[in-house]
């Protein structure tokens, strides 16, 4: 086993993580509609810093008001927003987690309804009704990253990570399907991850070299291919930037759905990288003790918890003592889940998950 689940993970940048369990940038749609922290999200979060999650990062929080991706959002776009991220902070360090947050924007996935007006992205798609951004507009997308980020370690944050996964916008600048443009950012993979790399350096530049950086990427759907994701993900670790790759698996135990990679598991495409320091986590279907230890064994450094983590506050805790440890079966109450912290908002919405929460009556 790389990692044993209790034990101490230590960043090139000097920060420690006391084991191997973060909590997965989870929705949950409990904030304010202008973005600003709600008790809701903050008992939420700091109730899995009290059930020793190692590193807690908070959902997607936009860094343009533009860039919102769900109701009930948290936002990182303002200083108006600053005091309630430092409410979070501190309630999460004060159980010994580290504090990170996750740096989104939805780019053509913005519901019209919710930012009154056509949502942007790398380039005009008719489906979303999304409009291409100019020149200018992608360097301001790139500052407001930054800025966000500088904002985010002003608030206390260990760290930032920053969302290039799920068909997001940087998602899109990255997909050959999606963008179309002919200057600096569109055309061959090294002008599509033009973006992603400016916002690494800005953000290393701006918070320095102790600060935690992180950044996510799904090597499926969404126009994305394994073996650009691949080459992406070994570029950023050769530049010595970041301090951590946050891989979204879906299923972190399957094969690759396109025919021409299947000689070898999802995983393995991205435990093969030379990481020269930097660390691995992956998210996708991790839900017992032994998925855990499985997956630690296979080359992780620490696992991204979801499901499990909302169906137990205290998952690292269970299965650090007891390694055979296997979450309650759904579907749960919603009593049961307002004693793991959810809110009414969240518990309805996650009963999108087939079969997670009892029927109503």
């Amino acid at each position: 086993m790389k990692n044993r689940p209790g034990e101490e993970v230590e960043f090139k940048c000097g920060k420690r993580m006391k084991n191997s369990f973060m909590l997965a940038p989870l929705t949950n749609r409990q904030s304010h509609e202008d973005g600003h922290l709600s008790d809701d999200e903050y008992n939420w979060l700091v109730k899995r810093a009290a059930g020793e999650f190692g590193l807690v990062m908070t959902c997607a929080s936009h860094v343009q008001a533009i860039g919102k991706g769900f109701p009930g959002q948290l936002g990182v776009f303002s200083d108006s927003h600053k005091e309630g991220h430092s409410r979070l902070v501190q309630g999460i360090k004060k159980h010994g987690a580290l504090a990170v947050i996750q740096l989104h924007h939805a780019g053509m996935r913005s519901p019209k309804e919710l930012i009154g007006e056509a949502p942007v992205s790398s380039s005009s798609i008719e489906k979303y009704g999304s409009r291409g951004l100019r020149l200018e507009e992608v360097e301001a997308l790139r500052d407001d990253f930054i800025r966000a980020a500088k904002r985010s370690q002003e608030c206390g944050y260990d760290g930032v990570e920053i969302h290039g996964a799920h068909g997001y916008i940087l998602t899109q600048f990255l997909s050959s399907k999606v963008n179309s443009r002919s200057d600096i950012y569109g055309g061959s993979i090294e002008n599509r991850s033009r973006l992603i790399f400016e916002i690494i350096d800005g953000v290393r530049r701006m918070c320095g070299d102790e600060f935690l950086l992180g950044i996510r990427f799904s090597p499926e759907r969404f126009g994305m291919d394994i073996s650009e994701i691949q080459w992406l993900c070994q570029k950023l670790i050769d530049d010595y930037q970041i301090d951590f790759l946050d891989v979204s698996l879906w299923d972190c135990f399957k094969m690759p759905e396109e025919e021409a990679y299947k000689e070898k598991s999802l995983l393995e495409y991205f435990t093969g990288l030379n990481f020269k320091g930097v660390k691995l986590t992956v998210a996708g279907n991790i839900r017992t003790g032994k998925d855990v230890k499985d997956i630690l064994d296979a080359g992780v450094d620490f696992v991204s918890i979801g499901r499990s983590g909302i169906l137990h506050h205290d998952f690292p805790k269970k299965v650090i003592e007891n390694a055979g440890f296997i979450p309650v079966s759904n579907p749960v109450s919603p009593a049961y889940l307002r004693d793991e912290a959810l809110s009414d908002t969240f518990i309805e919405y996650m009963r999108r998950w087939p079969g997670f929460v009892q029927d109503k009556g």
